[in-house]
């Protein structure tokens, strides 16, 4: 699938008032388990991988096994490279085939995130791939972390100024959300994120949805999310479910032998997020 297709999704997810599901995933077997629950569901869905992968698998490697994966499936499966902050990596990305790009500069000053977002838009566009950016904090673990009070939302007229000046198709807005487990309960700002949506017409992103209640997450669908990014409840469901199997076969287990109950868990991780979002019997 190409760009066009993710930006038909996005389209449907706008009229019907749902949102696509981008799941992070590391390996075949997670992709996989992702991929099957979303045929379970009749659902389109997002393969997210992140830059920090690439420490261990190429690029090239996930460009051909995720995809050769999504155009075996039964429903629409998108590709997507998620909080890449290299504008290379963005580009070599482009060139293997992945339909849709994040790159993050949020942590830059806005000027430099709105040229680097022109830059990889001009080159992503005129070879099919569409391209996410990010205004606001994502707070949590690593280089988006460290911001206090209100520092961290985006600004309704910094999402104005990189949405008309970059051409970018998908937009993350940052609105109290945070990667990894939330430390106490998480606070939102609902009404940051309706004035970003009356002001802006791009698709909106929800990056941190692990651990938000089903009620918070649909609100923000109402409020103009269209897609919404799963990575800690992915990862902490395949890992602690490896350390279950691997606790009950003992030592020298087999792979094979321990991975079909790891994926079963991991659908079901996946089922539940497809529902909460809405996007079950959503695929066309």
């Amino acid at each position: 699938m190409n760009g066009n297709d993710l930006k038909r999704l996005l389209a449907q997810a706008e009229k019907g008032g749902y949102a696509l599901n981008a799941f992070n995933c590391t390996d075949v077997w997670d992709v996989s388990a992702i991929i099957l629950a979303a045929e379970e569901m009749n659902a389109p869905v997002m393969i997210a991988i992140h830059q920090e992968n690439f420490s261990q698998l190429p690029l090239e490697v996930y460009g051909v096994f995720v995809q050769h994966m999504a155009g075996a499936a039964k429903v629409p499966v998108i590709l997507h490279l998620d909080h890449c902050t290299d504008v290379s990596l963005c580009k070599a990305a482009v060139d293997c085939g992945f339909p849709s790009i994040m790159l993050d500069a949020s942590f830059r000053p806005l000027e430099e995130n709105i040229a680097a977002v022109r830059e990889v838009v001009d080159y992503a566009h005129t070879r099919g791939s569409v391209v996410e950016a990010e205004i606001g904090r994502i707070k949590g673990q690593g280089y988006e972390g460290g911001y206090n009070g209100e520092g961290y939302l985006a600004r309704v007229e910094d999402c104005v100024r990189i949405a008309m000046e970059t051409g970018v198709d998908t937009l993350a807005v940052g609105i109290g959300t945070a990667h990894g487990y939330y430390e106490g309960q998480p606070c939102l700002s609902f009404d940051r994120l309706a004035e970003i949506h009356r002001a802006v017409d791009i698709p909106l992103v929800l990056h941190g949805g692990t651990g938000l209640s089903r009620e918070d997450v649909r609100h923000c669908i109402k409020l103009g999310i269209r897609k919404v990014n799963v990575g800690t409840c992915i990862t902490s469901t395949y890992m602690n479910s490896m350390k279950a199997q691997l606790e009950l076969h003992g030592e020298n287990a087999f792979i094979i032998d321990l991975i079909e109950p790891v994926r079963n868990e991991i659908r079901g991780a996946a089922r539940e997020w497809i529902k909460t979002c809405m996007g079950d019997q959503k695929a066309q």
